[in-house]
């Protein structure tokens, strides 16, 4: 599936697409690339925050997938508390 968004471009070639894996902590990011890639492309753990940067890999010469560390959303109403946001996410 993912290939067939690699369209032919008007020189004749394909072009590379870069797909992003995003999410909750512990949900199986690192995983789903794992699966697609069909071999231990990336390390994996059930410790939620295993994953702490971004991470590329190559699937094929035209896609690309992207890890990402889990992402914790603001719940709150209050402008103030950004940092404590930004410290969840770190």
């Amino acid at each position: 599936l993912l290939k067939n968004y690699a369209r032919t471009s008007g020189g004749g070639g394909k072009t590379c697409i870069t797909v992003g894996i995003i999410g909750y902590p512990n949900v199986g990011k690192s995983s789903i690339l794992n699966t697609l890639k069909r071999s231990r492309a990336v390390g994996v753990s059930p410790r939620p925050g295993f994953t702490t940067t971004m991470q590329e890999v190559v699937l094929d010469r035209n896609v690309r997938l992207i890890d990402s560390p889990g992402v914790v959303f603001d719940d709150s109403e209050d402008i103030n508390n950004g940092a404590s946001t930004m410290l969840r996410n770190c």
